[in-house]
């Protein structure tokens, strides 16, 4: 996974995670990359700094304790955060699980040999940027902090 800096035509700055840059430039090109703030899709990568580790400090944590990183977000983010919950779990209740069938699935309803219906499922990146290449309407489902843990 890769963690990009974002900022949208209006300067609003947010970051964003992608498998691959490749899948965000496809996402980028679909239009599916999108400010949280004001829906701009005119988003740019920002210069970012890699993390390396440092080897010339002593560690910050004290030993056995486990650190995670937090943020605090504004009201805006915590509202796009619900709103993408709500989208999420529309999508899981209302469509068909069809697992590791869901590209060769969403390639014969988007070729027509079966009838179209709202599905979901797993497909790796080589399968999801075939689909793409190929203007399958497909779209990722977000991964929330809380689907993590």
């Amino acid at each position: 996974m890769i963690r990009y800096n974002l900022t949208c035509e209006a300067g609003h700055g947010f970051e964003s995670w992608f498998r691959s840059s490749g899948d965000y430039d496809a996402q980028r090109k679909r239009k599916f990359v999108e400010c949280p703030v004001c829906g701009s899709h005119k988003v740019e990568k920002q210069i970012m700094a890699p993390r390396l580790k440092r080897t010339d400090k002593a560690p910050r944590v004290k030993s056995g304790e486990e650190k995670a990183p937090v943020a605090m977000m504004s009201p805006e983010e915590a509202e796009f955060r619900q709103k993408l919950r709500e989208l999420k779990d529309h999508v899981t209740k209302n469509a068909e699980n069809v697992g590791e069938k869901f590209p060769e699935l969403a390639r014969k309803m988007h070729n027509e040999e079966i009838e179209r219906r709202s599905i979901y499922g797993e497909a790796s990146p080589d399968e999801v940027k075939s689909l793409l290449d190929d203007e399958v309407d497909i779209h990722p489902l977000p991964i929330l902090p809380d689907d993590r843990n």
